[in-house]
């Protein structure tokens, strides 16, 4: 897999990382799916290899590593062992909760917060998804005024991944009257009128827990504002290419594992007198997906060395989220298909992946607003009404 991404060193993370994954997660991960909640001793063993937090600065507890290449490598161990919900979570935490405590963070908070992320023995969730805003983030309703030393916090927040078990959340809130005026206040457990709803039953990644939550009248010290007061959007706007590349990078992996058992299988199971991969039609299936996930790698490869020099744009990631995720979805559908009966059984790897795989398309930012995005960042057009229409067309 994708050996030309990597060094020695990265090849020596990925035998720590394969023995986390056989040692510590495999044994135990039925029984997660089957209880829809991921054991929380497993995060300080993650911790203590490397595996959640590694960017965390050694002042705080963490190596303080940035090269994206190693959590690649998370994905395609956790890929290779089909142990998909764990995946999604260290991403959440690695690829989108982290970046804003170490980005937007005074040191005080850093102080305060890091070392228990670090250590594994803290997860904190990010909440910005509400029954009534979902990838377009200006329409939050949730509101926090100043009152004093503190925030008065009330609204609700919905589908927030690891929204049970999380100890701190960081909520996105409306601050003032603009309608991009928002801010990102860190909840933390205990504070009064932080309630926990029902966690939710999804269709997939059974064991990576997501649940409703509500806030009334909680007290949120000044303190835990990250970032500047009414810059929210801006902030959650910055972490976007790196969230979007994890999705891709977790969609493609786990297509490429999907893809070599089913080739696996199709070469060992016979139907009319020879084995599957000797049918035309099999073996057509089969290349068309070689070759697709052969281009996708291509690209995630050049958008990993692309986040690492600090120049993967916005419209470059959504074009990888929204292609590896539909790519994972398709691949899986095909797999399924030539499993046969055997693929529509949930001890399969095959069916447990038709249902993790479909939410792919939808967090992070759908299909569709991906494909807006790219939309509005492809060169001007000639149209009747000049310029006018053009400006129409961007705003």
């Amino acid at each position: 897999m994708r050996r030309d991404l990597y060094n020695s060193d990265h090849e020596l993370y990925r035998d720590t990382v394969r023995n986390f994954f056989q040692r510590d997660v495999v044994p135990h991960y039925e029984d997660w799916e089957r209880g829809r909640i991921i054991d929380r001793g497993v995060y300080p063993l993650a911790a203590r290899h490397g595996i959640f937090g590694l960017e965390i600065p050694e002042a705080y507890g963490g190596s303080g590593v940035a090269d994206y290449r190693y959590r690649m490598i998370v994905c395609e161990e956790s890929a290779r062992v089909f142990t998909t919900s764990f995946n999604v979570t260290l991403g959440l935490f690695d690829d989108v909760v982290l970046r804003y405590l170490l980005e937007l963070t005074t040191e005080e908070q850093k102080q305060r917060w890091l070392p228990g992320l670090a250590s594994g023995e803290r997860i904190c969730a990010m909440a910005m998804t509400e029954p009534a805003a979902g990838s377009d983030l200006r329409g939050i309703r949730t509101t926090a005024r100043r009152d004093g030393d503190a925030w008065i916090l009330n609204g609700s927040k919905t589908f927030i991944s690891c929204g049970t078990c999380a100890d701190m959340v960081i909520v996105a809130a409306r601050t003032g009257s603009g309608r991009s005026d928002f801010s990102l206040l860190v909840v933390e457990e205990g504070m009064e009128g932080f309630v926990r709803g029902r966690k939710l039953d999804k269709v997939g990644l059974h064991s990576q827990d997501t649940a409703e939550l509500f806030f009334e009248n909680v007290r949120v010290p000044a303190g835990n504002v990250i970032g500047d007061v009414g810059s929210g959007l801006s902030h959650m706007m910055f972490n976007l290419p790196r969230e979007r590349l994890s999705v891709a990078a977790q969609s493609y992996t786990s297509a490429r594992s999907i893809y070599e058992v089913t080739r696996s299988y199709a070469s060992t199971r016979f139907a009319f007198g020879k084995p599957l991969v000797d049918q035309q039609h099999i073996r057509f299936v089969l290349a068309e997906i070689a070759t697709e996930l052969d281009v996708a790698e291509a690209y995630l490869d050049r958008s990993v060395s692309a986040l690492d020099a600090a120049s993967l744009t916005p419209v470059d990631a959504a074009k990888g989220k929204w292609y590896a995720s539909e790519l994972y979805k398709r691949t899986v559908d095909r797999c399924v298909q030539i499993f046969g009966g055997y693929g529509y059984m949930v001890e399969s790897p095959v069916a447990r992946a038709f249902i993790d795989s479909r939410a792919s398309t939808i967090y992070a930012g759908t299909t569709e607003i991906m494909k807006e995005i790219i939309g509005r960042d492809l060169p001007d057009r000639e149209v009747d009404g000049g310029e006018a229409a053009v400006a129409s067309e961007r705003a």
